[in-house]
């Protein structure tokens, strides 16, 4: 090997494990997340745009108070086995859904009475309800589970295991998620490779790609570099000194990396903040109390400069927590699902006003769900969960999947109202990959496990 390949072999793995290194952990500085993303040079086709947005449950929802039986049968069942922690249901007729397409036998379902700005975007057709999504291998019935005769997620009811799978269909230490490949098919689509996948929430796995890294920033916007950003110990000219030091050309082929992965971060941080400063103030009302509202307000905004920013498609990344409620669900869970409730229809309706509603989907996602089973104030790890995917885009005002019964012992419980996934969230994936443009050819390149599913897409896109 010659001594040029050798320099280009170490440099091609350097860029590769700095974007591993990035993902090692939210402490990691951002600007090391840039790393290993050569620009494009296409720009972004006039009018063609589309985003996603995964909203992120962390803890796991419990999905029997999130989407509750209303029809009589259905409740008193629900109510017999939660006792303590079910919703009433005289709390419920407001938000009772009556979806276009009608259940089997007379079943009902109601979102829970915290989210009554989202029950009037499925009325209008623009939010879809999924029932029972969760990880799986491959398709799995409960006597396969029971035999364990078919390959399982690994480490199921875990936290930080079934968080890995839900965003990245690979166990805990994978370095790239499902999100972040599907933006690997985009980076030449985009003016501005930087911009493709954006984490308003810290890291995570979701949005790391083979080639595409996330973009970190905060809900106010890009994070600065420390000591460039202001005068240095009171003197402009040591800030100058140090960006020179930190952004300059170096003879070894490792400064050079690193300091083209500085240049390129203080370039971005300048890019973002001046789309944002341009930006006329958005009318919809965002709450400022809360993170995940400000988080999603701050996604809107991008979107809004997505033109300065070169972007075509971008997939965005936004999370809550607090999800794992042992203990205290009624009392925490309702403010909780406000919150969401909140946030998402405020994002929604910013969509509307940019005029892109229907070029932007979101779609929320978590652990796992929980138990139907009460431990007496709290529900414990599940599995399978109810999820909400919203835009202009979705055929909403309707379920989809297979509802699972309202009692235990049933064909998808594994055990306490455990629920067995009807619908992987490969399925999920596949369907918005393709939303987003990711042909059929490359789908496997970004969910690896799909082959396995002859059901590749759930129609709420119609």
């Amino acid at each position: 090997m010659t001594t040029n390949a050798l320099k280009q072999l170490q440099r091609r793995e350097f860029m590769r494990r700095s974007s591993a290194l990035a993902l090692a952990g939210s402490a990691a500085p951002w600007a090391l997340s840039l790393a290993g993303i050569g620009e494009a040079a296409a720009a972004a086709a006039p009018g063609d745009y589309k985003a996603l947005v995964c909203v992120f449950l962390y803890g796991g929802n419990d999905y029997a108070n999130t989407v509750i039986p209303y029809d009589a049968a259905s409740y008193n069942s629900y109510a017999n086995i939660r006792q303590t922690i079910a919703t009433p249901r005289d709390q419920l007729a407001a938000t009772a859904l009556s979806p276009s397409v009608a259940l089997a036998g007379g079943r009902q379902m109601a979102l829970a009475p915290q989210m009554g700005k989202l029950k009037a975007i499925f009325d209008a057709g623009r939010l879809g309800v999924l029932f029972n999504v969760g990880t799986l291998m491959q398709p799995t019935t409960l006597a396969q589970y029971k035999a364990a005769s078919v390959p399982l997620p690994p480490k199921l009811f875990s936290h930080n295991d079934q968080q890995s799978v839900w965003q990245s269909s690979l166990p805990e230490g994978s370095t790239s998620g499902w999100g972040g490949r599907m933006g690997d098919q985009f980076l030449a689509a985009n003016g501005n490779a930087t911009f493709t996948c954006i984490n308003v929430s810290g890291n995570a796995v979701f949005m790391a790609g083979q080639q595409a890294v996330q973009y970190q920033l905060s809900s106010s916007g890009a994070v600065a570099i420390n000591g460039i950003s202001r005068p240095l110990f009171g003197s402009q000219a040591c800030a100058d000194a140090l960006r020179s030091l930190i952004t300059a050309d170096r003879s070894h082929w490792m400064e050079q990396e690193l300091n083209r992965v500085v240049s390129r971060s203080v370039s971005a941080q300048s890019i973002v903040n001046g789309a944002l400063a341009s930006l006329p103030a958005l009318a919809t009302p965002f709450d400022s109390s809360s993170g995940l509202s400000s988080q999603l307000q701050m996604v809107a905004k991008l979107i809004a400069a997505r033109s300065t920013l070169g972007a075509s498609r971008q997939v965005f990344f936004v999370s809550i927590g607090g999800f794992d409620l042992h203990d205290f669900l009624p009392t925490q869970h309702p403010g909780l699902l406000s919150t969401i409730n909140d946030a998402l229809a405020s994002f929604y309706d910013a969509t509307v006003e940019l005029g892109v509603a229907d070029k932007v989907t979101s779609f929320t996602a978590s652990d796992f769900g929980r138990t139907l089973t009460s431990n007496g104030d709290g529900s414990d790890h599940g599995w399978g969960s109810h999820h909400m995917v919203m835009g202009g885009a979705v055929q909403g005002g309707r379920f989809y999947g297979t509802l699972p019964s309202a009692t235990l012992g049933g064909p998808e419980d594994v055990g306490q109202g455990r629920l067995l996934p009807s619908t992987s969230v490969d399925q999920l994936a596949a369907t918005l990959a393709t939303w987003m443009g990711v042909s059929a050819s490359e789908l496997p390149r970004v969910l690896p496990q799909i082959s396995g599913y002859s059901q590749r897409d759930l129609g709420f896109f119609g």
